[in-house]
């Protein structure tokens, strides 16, 4: 079993979960950044990462970045959609020498809608514009470090035009990883061809891992023509729930809410594959039918502990490091984070983190 980076989720002051409504929400606090990071890397984690959805999280990066520490500083993820694949680039390469070379840019596209009626901007095809956006930013970090000419022509993005007036100084570390969330086939081999890693979704079951996201992404890789020695270099992140607890009884409370969890993101079609593969598909359509008669409390009844665990890592603290290697294995990053509500717990939690260390 191999080894993984373990990654913490930085917070505005208080961690956004879905359940926010419109009202009585947090107003974010800058100043608990730079903490975060201290204890994140205190608890022994590799990297902090910071998502899009109520802030901006090339912003949280900038804080964190002033942080000092070892610890990557990860986009997870950042919207792509949303801007120039050269204003991205610009970002990253600020941040990647903010950073002293810590940087890890994880992008991802968003669903059409959001791109569409939330940001106003255009939409086409996601794979194909994925692979173009990395590849056009690839051409720009390689303009700005070596001086070469600036000439990208694809689908999509049609770059010719970058003046020395422009152009930022050559940085200390260059390679910039860049790791894209991926859920459908055709996305999972760009991120496999292009990219440096992936970013697998929740709602997804071992079967998936195996059948669906694990070829694809080496399909791609074998395209990318780099050598397969060094797929064991690849980062894929996720794939799958976690649902622990300190005991039994809390374990099972643990269990009802990750039903949840699950019925929530069961309800979106794009999500459906894996359902599919389980054999939920009727669970699956129903619970978009529930969703959009806005009865979300109904849902939760339609996911019982077998889809659970298929969805999840089960286990008390005591197990969940093993529970974890066996229901994420051919997985190299994982996020995982537990309350923290006295030092007892800051000492059961690194020891799960030095556990997830070890092979």
């Amino acid at each position: 079993m191999a080894a993984f980076k373990v990654e913490k989720m930085l917070n505005w002051g208080v961690a956004y979960s879905p359940e926010m409504q419109t009202g009585g929400k947090p107003r974010p606090r800058w100043d608990t950044i730079r903490t975060q990071v201290r204890e994140a890397e205190e608890l022994g984690y590799d990297a902090v990462v910071g998502a899009e959805t109520q802030h901006d999280p090339f912003l949280m990066m900038a804080l964190a970045a002033q942080e000092p520490s070892r610890l990557q500083l990860v986009t997870g993820i950042a919207l792509a959609f949303t801007k120039s694949p050269v204003a991205t680039a610009y970002i990253a390469w600020d941040l990647q020498a903010m950073s002293g070379g810590r940087f890890v840019l994880g992008l991802g596209t968003q669903v059409k809608g959001h791109i569409t009626r939330r940001f106003g901007m255009p939409w086409s095809k996601p794979a194909q514009r994925m692979k173009d956006y990395v590849n056009a930013m690839h051409a720009c970090w390689n303009t700005w470090q070596t001086g070469a000419p600036f000439d990208f022509r694809s689908e999509h993005y049609n770059l010719s035009l970058m003046t020395p007036n422009f152009s930022p100084p050559p940085v200390e570390h260059p390679g910039i990883p860049v790791m894209i969330a991926a859920v459908q086939e055709h996305m999972l081999r760009v991120a496999g061809e292009v990219c440096d890693g992936v970013r697998l979704h929740g709602i997804v079951t071992r079967r998936y891992l195996e059948e669906i996201a694990f070829p694809n992404l080496k399909q791609g890789f074998a395209k990318s023509g780099r050598p397969q020695t060094d797929w064991n270099e690849f980062e894929i992140s996720g794939g799958g729930f976690i649902c622990t607890a300190p005991d039994r009884d809390s374990l099972a409370q643990a269990v009802e809410k990750t039903k949840s969890t699950i019925a929530f993101y069961g309800s979106t079609r794009s999500y459906r594959s894996s359902f599919e593969l389980g054999g939920w598909a009727n669970q699956a359509a129903e619970l978009h039918k529930l969703s959009i008669q806005q009865k979300w409390g109904e849902m939760p009844r339609l996911v019982n502990e077998e889809m659970v665990h298929a969805f999840a890592a089960v286990g008390t603290y005591a197990d969940i490091a093993g529970v974890l290697k066996k229901r994420f294995a051919g997985v190299n990053r994982i996020g995982f984070e537990i309350p923290l509500r006295s030092d007892h717990d800051k000492g059961v939690l690194k020891e799960i983190i030095q556990d997830l260390h070890l092979p």
